[in-house]
Formats: C-alpha cells, sequence, structure tokens
C-alpha cells in the first residue's frame, strides 16, 4: 500500500473515532410505555453533581433524520451542546429522542409534490404518538434525574421546528423557551397559553422544502398575542438554516438565560 492510502486510510479512521468519541457522550437509551418505544441519546453535565439541578434541553431532529438506530438524530445540533462553551459555561441535560420513520413529531400533513412543501397543520388531531412520548419522557426525567422544571428548552429543525411550535402550544406550563428552526404550525390556534414562553424563531428566506411564510405566519400570530418573539431570517439561505442558527454567538446564553413565568 502506497503512502498515499496509508495516509487517507489513517486520516479516516481518526475522524471516525473522533465521531465515535464525540458522540459517545450521549448515552444511548430507550424509553418505553406500555408497546411503544422511543430512542434517546443523553448527555450530562460533565462531573455531574446530584445536589445539583440543572437545565433539561429538548433537541426534535429534521424529517431525514428518522429511524430507529439511535443515531442518526445527533447529525444536526449535537456539535453545538459538546462544545467547550457549552460543557463550561452551560452545563445541562441534554436529550435528542428519535421519531420512527413512518411518523412525525407534529400533527401534520405533508404534500411533497409542492416547492416548498405543502403543510396542513391539525392541532386539533390528538397529538403525534412520537411527541407524547417525547412529553413522557421529559416527565420520566423531571422524576429519575436533577431536572429545573423551571429551566426546560425545546428547540428543533425542520420537521423538528413543527414540533417545538406544537409542543409548546400543547405543554405551555412544561416549556420555558422555544427555539424552532425552519418550521411551522398551525398559527391561528395560539392564544393566551403560550404568552409567557419567549421563542427566538429561525429561518431562510431562500426555503424551496419547509416556505419562510410558515415562520413569518408564526411571528405575527404570537406577536398578535403579545408573546416575546425573536426572530431570525437569513437572506438567500435554504432549508439548512440550521448552519447558521447554531452559529448565533448568543444562541445558547440567550436560552439559558430564561426561566418559566409562574
Amino acid at each position: 500500500m502506497d503512502r498515499f492510502r496509508i495516509g487517507l486510510l489513517l486520516l479516516l479512521t481518526c475522524c471516525a473515532t473522533g465521531y465515535a468519541q464525540d458522540f459517545g457522550q450521549f448515552e444511548k437509551r430507550e424509553y418505553r410505555k406500555g408497546s411503544s418505544v422511543l430512542p434517546y441519546r443523553i448527555l450530562f453535565p460533565q462531573n455531574y453533581d446530584r445536589q445539583q439541578k440543572y437545565p433539561l434541553v429538548v433537541m426534535l431532529h429534521g424529517a431525514g433524520e428518522r429511524g430507529i438506530d439511535n443515531e442518526k438524530q445527533l447529525m444536526y445540533g449535537a456539535k453545538l451542546f459538546l462544545s467547550t462553551e457549552a460543557r463550561m459555561d452551560y452545563p445541562a441535560i441534554v436529550i435528542f429522542p428519535q421519531c420512527p420513520e413512518d411518523s412525525y413529531w407534529s400533527a401534520v400533513s405533508v404534500d411533497r409534490s409542492k416547492q416548498p412543501y405543502g403543510l396542513d397543520f391539525s392541532y386539533e388531531s390528538p397529538i403525534a404518538e412520537p411527541l407524547r412520548l417525547v412529553v413522557d419522557l421529559i416527565r420520566y426525567l423531571q422524576r429519575t434525574e436533577r431536572v429545573d422544571r423551571q429551566r426546560i428548552y425545546v428547540t428543533g429543525l425542520s420537521m423538528g421546528g413543527m414540533g417545538t411550535f406544537e409542543l409548546a402550544y400543547r405543554f405551555p406550563k412544561l416549556v420555558a423557551a422555544a427555539l424552532p428552526i425552519c418550521g411551522g404550525g398551525d398559527a391561528l390556534k395560539y392564544d393566551a397559553r403560550v404568552k409567557k414562553i419567549p421563542f427566538w424563531i429561525f429561518h431562510g428566506d431562500a426555503d424551496a422544502v419547509v416556505g419562510v411564510e410558515e415562520s413569518r405566519a408564526m411571528v405575527e400570530r404570537l406577536r398578535s398575542i403579545g408573546v416575546s418573539v425573536k426572530y431570525t431570517e437569513y437572506p438567500g439561505v435554504n432549508h439548512n438554516s440550521w448552519d447558521n442558527a447554531f452559529a448565533e454567538p448568543d444562541f445558547l446564553k440567550w436560552t439559558f438565560e430564561k426561566r418559566r413565568r409562574q
């Protein structure tokens, strides 16, 4: 084997090892309720101290990361919470649940023949089973881990942004802050129940999958009912606005300074 091929093999091996070592800090777990199973990964603070309480961050992935491998959901966002800044300055319990391939976090019908996709949200429908399991998991962790109930944060991208909006709507007393990225929701359903939740909403104005109008409609509705909304729209950015959102210098600071309002 020539030197080039040996060097390339070593480089790939090192990269793979680094990836495994980093994401390996997220423990693999499953939450079971009856016949339902929710795979999830969980990251604990360094030097986890059961005499203290910690914020809980819930990260909901997009449609492309659905499955049962308990791996793909870490593709976007995990590196942010493994960063030195996050680990040192914002110790928290962080969970990445995984939605099954044939479902969604949100009560939504998707028409993929259109561009951007046609989205029909129906919050009058029963809660989607994967989102119900996420809420059950949050409550389980409240009982079994050192979770600060006043500091539970929900974020997500694309399908996960939709789930973020809906979780905040259905369970407003659970959420201290919501950060939906390139998502959308059943805007006209939002009322005073979510008034105490601060939102930071992100979207690219060139999104060809989930149209920017989805977030714009949510911003307009939330502001009309007195909700504190920070909105960041990225000119020329397509669907991958999560890259921009996770790179925001104040993403962590803005999130972790929030406490649930009584």
